[in-house]
């Protein structure tokens, strides 16, 4: 069987008779969408994932009912196309190897992408034909790239609604920066460091004792400025640079990066570190004076370089003290030992509910850490007293005007405080490390002056998107407290840039609106779509009044059509379309994005379209790796969907990926695991030539059971999909049902026909070709746009199924004891006694064994064998048992041909052959076995 042949053939039916292509109707509608890839190369194994996912519940709500829209379209502006058209032009040897090695373009073709346009042109063809080669069923009557000028007429309205609002604002805030592009840099324009984040240090102002010099302690925790005993410092190269016309002990690193910010700065001149440990510094808070100390452990490159130590509720302080004790670096620079004796940790903060004496002594011991080198466990003590301390902790007595208050909001206040009483700055840094830009440069963290900025600090629109976050739906349920901290950390971000592909700001358009910005409402954007690549829109049409009347209903018709020039029968067409598809159903993404895309397309909804157009549902998926390896489109390994669907097939290659781990969990990629399934999905196709045409006979106790086990199928099939839980969804329709049928085969069934229609409909989201090929070998209706199956509970039979589980535990039984017997003939089957089903009986109905026992003893019978009846009944209490309502002895004698063949013994039923001790081990529903 050649699966490509299959699947390209059913491909050219969907798309010749427009299957997938929606039409505004009675029917309920359900939009779904998924990100549209970013087109600086082929599509890979991550978009592979979170594209198929969207596919297959897209093809599952279709056969619910829904008349389903699942669109695509192409993500280009940036600067990423640009540098990659530069470096191909030169003929970089990095990239002319990456793209030929993992994105799979021919070496003649890439040497021609030397401009954005033939690059754009290139990929989106590319991952069009891709996305068509797994078969996914989008209404490619709505594609689009963003350098369309029809999109960008799109993009300057929604920018003029937002400044409109008041939520563009200009001013200085910090943002990842390309010191060589001289432009703001965002996800996309990254090589490394995709998911850092911006974050805020507080600047305490410690200032040298008897001098004017000051050590700027950069903290994440300014609440425990109360709490320090010592400063650290590396013993290294330092500098005095003047800052704001203070004189700063930084860092070098530190220093540079100042120099990105809004504040004056200006070496001085390079010192050694080592001329001031044992030094004083003075608490600006407290007045105390804590010495400065060597530590080897400070990475010069994050913050100042200057660190303070608070040793009660910071483990790596605590441990840095206790390692400091040990060893002779205060001798080496000349410390007196009894300075380090003088350090007591100062406990700040009590945790409610917990009983902690010092909390980062405590949980040191606790997780066994015995010196700095155990960085694992103390950065999960680290994790541990912070997350218990934010949340759960209250200032104590020794904080001042701060005492009583939450950790949580104690932060903020001291903050707040140190900054208007000139005791604090604050010193913007990157979560993590390194961030480098497509160009190849180090990136930094650069304050931009008079830059345009989405306000998202706005606290009345994030109350909005707070409480409409939770009236939502997010997949999985957990992920919405991190959407909630998201949301409630997001900082005022930088929406415009200099360089790149993009929209200019309508009203400065020295400016292009950022790759990121310019991405959060497009799925509005796929309703004119359609009428743009029909010819009957085009861009002069766009006006702000046209899509003020289609999105926001505003506006007179007649008015509306003679500003636009698009005729009153379209517009109200259209506005037609976008009241029945808006709003997003589900919008199906990777994690990556959780962080940015999709809070801003939260933000933007709420901010500019009606409560009933909000988005309604957003699930999550996790990462692919590659044998194990993180895969990297700029540095290797690398699967392109393309590569994949060629050498295994579109089914092959879907099934697998919805496979290989629940959507919430990250996913491997694994080469012999996918040609196992290939292997799977021939025995579909095998079973199918045999059996799929055959007539249906009468059915048997035997077919009875399949189609019992198959609605349970159905039951856990489709509450899987409706959860989005792929994995688990294949698991059961496919694997379960496929073991069901080898069971059903072996004990010789031949009507495997009674449920064949249904398993493919069943399996039609998740490998519709094939299933589309054998449906047509019966049908000629589209298996895609069928019913799915719905479950029957008038066709479960839990005696049928129960009795063939019995079956396969009494072979399994006879198989095990089998082993110990050598040249085993025979296999005797001795059923209980008849007492002993009248124990189990009692013991059922009374459920309590003083009371059965009280009810068997008055049966004149029992009472005879009264000390082996409790005996037994102790043991259905404690062992129960689970076939005990079944006609064992009719079920086996019926299925003894099938357990000789199973076993390879004679089966018997003489009991007078087995021995007594033997015989008194029958249970009801566990028989006695005995081999010779």
């Amino acid at each position: 069987m050649n699966f490509r042949e299959i699947e390209e053939k059913w491909q050219r039916e969907w798309e010749a008779n427009a299957i997938f292509q929606p039409e505004v109707s009675d029917k309920e509608k359900f939009f779904i969408t998924i990100p549209y890839p970013y087109l600086n190369g082929n599509l890979h194994a991550g978009h592979t994932r979170t594209f198929t996912i969207g596919d297959a519940v897209a093809r599952y709500k279709r056969m619910l009912g829904y008349n389903v829209l699942f669109p695509m379209g192409f993500h280009v502006t940036g600067t990423p196309i640009i540098g990659l058209a530069e470096l191909i032009a030169k003929r970089d040897e990095r990239t002319i190897e990456v793209y030929t090695k993992y994105h799979d373009v021919p070496y003649d073709e890439l040497i021609k992408l030397t401009t954005p346009e033939r690059i754009v042109e290139y990929f989106s063809r590319e991952a069009e034909n891709a996305l068509k080669m797994i078969g996914f069923s989008i209404d490619w009557r709505r594609k689009f790239t963003t350098m369309d000028e029809t999109y960008q007429k799109f993009i300057e309205w929604q920018y003029w609604k937002l400044k409109e609002k008041g939520l563009i604002v200009k001013g200085s805030h910090p943002v990842r920066y390309c010191p060589n592009d001289d432009n703001p840099v965002e996800d996309h324009d990254l090589l490394a460091g995709e998911e850092a984040t911006i974050v805020e240090f507080t600047v305490i102002k410690f200032r040298l004792e008897d001098d004017d010099l000051i050590l700027p302690c950069a903290t994440l925790r300014p609440e425990t400025v109360f709490g320090v005993t010592n400063i650290w410092l590396k013993p290294a190269k330092y500098v005095i640079a003047e800052v704001d016309g203070e004189r700063w002990l930084v860092s070098r690193e530190a220093y540079e990066k100042l120099t990105y910010t809004d504040k004056n700065v200006r070496l001085v001149e390079e010192v050694d570190t080592s001329k001031f440990f044992g030094k004083f510094a003075i608490n600006p808070v407290t007045g105390d004076r804590v010495p400065v100390l060597p530590a080897d452990f400070v990475d010069t490159d994050n913050a100042t370089g200057v660190v303070m130590s608070v040793p009660a509720h910071a483990p790596f302080d605590y441990v840095a003290l206790k390692d400091l004790e040990k060893s002779d670096v205060l001798e080496k620079y000349g410390i007196p030992r009894d300075l380090l004796s003088r350090i007591k940790p100062i406990v700040l903060i009590r945790i409610e509910g917990e009983e902690y004496e010092i909390p980062a002594k405590d949980i040191v011991e606790e997780l066994g850490v015995k010196s700095q080198s155990d960085a694992d466990l103390l950065e999960k003590a680290t994790k541990t007293v912070y997350k218990k301390e934010f949340h759960k902790g209250v200032m104590l007595e020794n904080t001042g005007k701060y005492a009583g208050m939450k950790v949580s909001v104690a932060k903020d206040r001291v903050h707040e405080d140190l900054i208007r009483e000139g005791k604090g700055d604050v010193f913007y840094e990157f979560s993590e490390k390194p961030v480098i830009c497509r160009c190849g440069t180090k990136c930094v963290v650069k304050v931009v002056k008079d830059q345009w900025f989405l306000n998202y600090s706005n606290p009345e629109w994030k109350e909005k998107v707070l409480e409409w976050l939770e009236e939502m739906t997010i997949i999985p349920e957990y992920y919405k407290e991190e959407f909630r901290n998201k949301i409630e950390w997001l900082k005022d971000k930088a929406c415009a840039r200099r360089k790149g592909l993009g929209t200019r700001i309508p009203w400065d358009r020295e400016w292009l609106i950022e790759s990121l910005s310019d991405s959060t409402i497009y799925m509005a954007y796929y309703i004119i779509a359609r009428y743009v690549n029909e010819g009957v829109l085009k861009a002069e049409n766009l006006v702000p009044e046209f899509f003020d009347f289609v999105f926001l209903g505003k506006g007179d018709v007649a008015e509306v059509s003679e500003r636009s020039g698009v005729d009153v029968d379209l517009l109200e067409r259209i506005r037609r379309d976008f009241e029945y598809w808006y709003p997003v159903d589900l919008r199906s993404s990777g994690k990556d994005l959780v962080a940015n895309h999709l809070l801003f397309f939260l933000f933007h909804h709420i901010a500019l379209f009606p409560k009933k157009y909000w988005p309604r549902a957003i699930a999550v998926n996790g990462f692919v790796s590659l044998e194990g390896k993180k895969m990297s489109k700029s540095k290797g390994p690398l699967l392109t969907l393309k590569r994949a669907v060629s050498e295994f097939g579109a089914d092959v290659t879907r099934m697998y990926i919805l496979h290989a781990s629940e959507y919430d969990s990250d996913a491997d990629w694994k080469r012999r695991d996918v040609e196992n399934l290939s292997a799977h999905l021939s025995r579909l196709y095998s079973l199918a030539e045999k059996y799929y045409l055959k007539e249906v006979e009468e059915l048997t106790d035997l077919d009875r059971w399949l189609v019992s086990r198959f609605q349970k199928a159905i039951k856990n099939t489709r509450d899987a999909m409706d959860r989005l839980q792929t994995r688990r969804a294949i698991n059961t329709a496919f694997f379960e049902v496929m073991s069901d049928i080898r069971w059903y085969l072996r004990r010789g069934g031949e009507n495997l026909a009674v449920i064949f229609d249904d398993w493919l409909r069943l399996l039609a989201p998740f490998t519709p070709h094939i299933c589309e090929e054998i449906w047509h070998w019966k049908h000629d209706t589209f298996i895609s746009l069928e019913r799915y199956p719905e479950y029957d509970e008038s066709k479960v039979d839990e005696e049928l199924e129960m009795a063939e589980e019995y079956l396969k535990v009494l072979i399994d039984d006879i198989n095990e004891v089998r082993k110990f017997v050598r040249d085993a003939r025979r296999v005797y089957i001795v059923f209980a006694e008849d007492w002993k089903r009248d124990v189990v009986r009692v013991a059922s109905s009374k459920g309590n064994m003083k009371v059965a026992m009280k009810e068997l003893m008055k049966d004149e019978r029992l009472r005879g064998m009264a000390k082996e009846v409790q005996s037994f009944l102790k043991r259905i209490f404690r062992e129960g048992a689970e076939f005990a309502s079944l006609d064992e002895e009719r079920i086996v004698r019926g299925a003894k041909d099938f357990i000789e063949r199973e076993t390879g013994l004679e089966v018997s039923f003489d009991a007078d052959r087995v021995p007594e001790e033997k015989r008194r081990v029958a249970m009801p529903g566990k028989p006695a076995i005995y081999i010779e």
